[in-house]
């Protein structure tokens, strides 16, 4: 038996389907090209965002979609 795979926001406790994508990395740890991902719903993508902003980690927040690619508009 295959299981689908929903993808779920990255915020604790939040099961809402992911529709964002906040992609990151911590300059200490990490090379520049690498990056990380946590996913968001829409009610969570700010708080998620200013979480790793603070931090001088977020690189970039892009549209997700179930095959996990950005969308580019």
């Amino acid at each position: 038996m295959v299981e689908e795979i929903n993808p779920q926001c990255s915020a604790k406790g939040c099961r809402a389907p992911a529709v964002w994508q906040l992609r990151w990395n911590n300059p200490k740890i990490h090379t520049p090209e690498r990056r990380k991902t946590w996913l968001a719903c829409d009610e969570h993508r700010a708080s998620l965002g200013s979480f790793l902003e603070a931090r001088g980690f977020l690189r970039e927040v892009t549209p997700f979609t179930s095959s996990g690619e950005a969308i580019i508009s």
